[in-house]
């Protein structure tokens, strides 16, 4: 009985510690998505080329890139609460400085700082989960968390036209940094420490960060296989979901933009209703159940979607694509956090996002370039059997080390 009680504390305890990092996410996420139809506008007015727009959009991913890796081995040494303090400080500080932003280049700036305080907080953030969960409970806990995200980036959009509509373009990055001091406050009061022996010294170069944690990490053909995956579901969604399906459907299909954002709004309803089921099918049936037919459903999506030619072809692949692309839900991050050595936890899902950062960066022009060449039958073809061959490595990958450690 005691036993009993004990583990019902602990699972109490851990549902309310997600809980205050969602409520964190979500304010996060929100401010995030609040820039979405802003920035873009905003950038254009200072009377530079849309080469320009582009840059400065992406340079928050840049820093992303740049940063998980260098802010995980952070985590690892100092702890997860400077990042999911930090994180939201430095994401408002960078988005007042925006809002006040005179010229292209500073808001660039800016932008690339943003960037770096969203991959503190979310590198902090998936740390965090890690520590306070089990392999048995893991996939639910950080599902719960991307439930969050995905609220938050869905009625951001809404709020930041809204807002700019109605007090100017430059209200809602101001706006957009009391969510990000809310969120440090909040994290400041409610997030607690959950780096494993915070405040022991140590002489393991793994717990340092040196290069035996590389070797720990680059040596596991497991978690190359996961960070494979992760490249491919961004790259994935930065090209294919959220670049060529809107160019081919308004462009050669006729759709209407706002039919167009109807479809895409549809996809992301689909997978926050899914993943309550995604992350059940995680933990009681295993990552790889959830991963492998969610990459080989995405694969025959993607070949609807090429070989559409009428709309109801196109909206049949984009339901498929919203199914396949809901199942694996939180698996992948799941995946990663159980073959994430303790002692270099930070280090290894700061690589896992890195990957995924990649995919967001490579994607859009690679297969922009593939569609100017070939058309997007080509582009999404090609896309198809990229998440096919992942599907087959990630599962062959699997297999083989399940067989290995038996």
């Amino acid at each position: 009985m005691r036993d009993f009680f004990i583990r019902w504390i602990e699972r109490l305890r851990s549902h309310e510690r997600v809980f205050a990092l969602s409520v964190s996410t979500a304010l996060m996420m929100t401010g995030q998505g609040m820039a979405g139809p802003v920035l873009p506008v905003f950038a254009r007015r200072f009377g530079v080329s849309l080469a320009a727009v582009g840059i400065t959009v992406a340079a928050f991913g840049l820093a992303r890139l740049l940063l998980n890796i260098p802010l995980g081995s952070l985590a690892d040494r100092k702890g997860r609460r400077i990042l999911l303090v930090g994180g939201p400080l430095v994401f408002a500080v960078s988005m007042v400085g925006a809002g006040l932003a005179g010229d292209i280049v500073a808001l660039t700036v800016w932008r690339f700082l943003t960037g770096a305080g969203s991959a503190m907080y979310m590198t902090g953030a998936l740390v965090y989960l890690t520590d306070i969960s089990t392999p048995a409970n893991r996939g639910r806990l950080i599902g719960t968390n991307q439930g969050a995200l995905l609220f938050g980036q869905a009625i951001g959009p809404g709020l930041g036209g809204l807002i700019a509509d109605q007090f100017g373009i430059r209200a809602p990055f101001f706006v957009i940094a009391g969510a990000g001091v809310a969120a440090t406050v909040y994290g400041y009061f409610r997030l607690e420490e959950t780096r494993p022996q915070i405040g022991r010294p140590t002489s393991s170069p793994e717990a340092a960060g040196g290069s035996p944690g590389w070797r720990t990490v680059l040596g596991s053909r497991s978690f190359l296989a996961i960070a494979l995956v992760n490249f491919a579901v961004f790259f994935t969604r930065a090209s294919s979901n959220n670049t060529l399906m809107p160019l081919k459907g308004v462009g050669v299909l006729g759709l209407t933009l706002g039919e167009m954002g109807l479809i895409m709004t549809g996809i992301a309803l689909i997978s926050l209703a899914l993943l309550p089921v995604a992350a059940n099918i995680s933990d009681r049936h295993g990552r790889v159940t959830a991963i492998a037919p969610s990459l080989l459903g995405t694969a025959t999506a993607l070949v609807v979607v090429a070989f559409s030619v009428d709309v109801s072809w196109f909206v049949v692949g984009a339901g498929v694509l919203a199914v396949s692309t809901a199942i694996s839900g939180p698996a992948p991050a799941a995946f990663a956090a159980d073959n994430a050595p303790e002692a270099i936890r930070g280090v290894t899902l700061g690589v896992f996002r890195t990957a995924g950062d990649l995919g967001l960066l490579v994607g859009p022009p690679l297969l922009g370039w593939i569609a100017d060449v070939g058309g997007f039958t080509a582009a999404f073809g090609v896309n198809a059997v990229l998440m096919a061959t992942v599907s087959i490595v990630f599962f062959t990958t699997s297999r083989s080390t399940r067989r290995a450690a038996a």
